[in-house]
């Protein structure tokens, strides 16, 4: 019962998309241009710099509400961290009102991190930093958190269980950048330069 309970909760809270608020807001159509996608990247790309940083602010925020919550709520439940975290990510990915096409999961897969593993989550931070300013592409940073996370947490934590349940937003992330990796190898993915120069942004 505790574990259905945050499965709804995490994911109505993780369903808010800030992206497409803004975009109602300031009349632009974020599957017309970029990556299409209703994520932080893609608003910068298409509203610009300040736009991007709210959305990624929210997007992280809601996974860490999402998460404290149930643990709040259903306190000394195995698990429930996670559970309510991947719940939120899913949630993100896939919002009910918006025929399941939301973002891509990644900055709600790193509030989720930060609110399971608050030290783990500046290490993963700072390497995305890293990776993604060494290779040009954010894609490449979103693929080495959400291999990392689990695999971390898996071993540290000495539970299969807990990194099968990451695993699960790991997935369906991976697989949600597919046509990054077909862009990528064709040349043809907007880099981070790219995004940060707003060269897809809608007049």
């Amino acid at each position: 019962m505790e574990y259905t309970a945050a499965i709804l909760l995490s994911y109505l809270i993780g369903s808010s998309s800030m992206s497409w608020y803004l975009s109602k807001i300031k009349k632009v159509n974020l599957r017309a241009g970029g990556s299409g996608n209703l994520g932080a990247s893609n608003a910068v790309a298409l509203m610009g710099w300040k736009a991007g940083i709210l959305v990624g602010v929210h997007d992280i925020g809601k996974s860490i509400l999402a998460v404290l919550l149930a643990q709040m709520l259903f306190p000394g439940v195995e698990y429930i961290g996670a559970v309510a975290g991947v719940s939120s990510v899913l949630g993100h990915i896939f919002p009910f009102y918006l025929k399941f096409k939301g973002g891509k999961g990644f900055a709600s897969y790193l509030g989720m991190t930060i609110a399971l593993n608050w030290r783990l989550a500046l290490v993963i931070l700072l390497i995305v930093v890293l990776v993604t300013l060494i290779t040009d592409y954010i894609v490449v940073g979103t693929v080495t958190t959400v291999l990392s996370v689990p695999t971390y947490l898996g071993i540290t934590s000495h539970s299969w269980i807990l990194a099968a349940i990451l695993c699960v937003a790991t997935v369906v992330i991976l697989y949600k950048h597919r046509e990054n990796y077909v862009r990528i190898y064709n040349g043809t993915e907007l880099g981070f330069r790219g995004v940060s120069k707003g060269k897809h942004r809608v007049k």
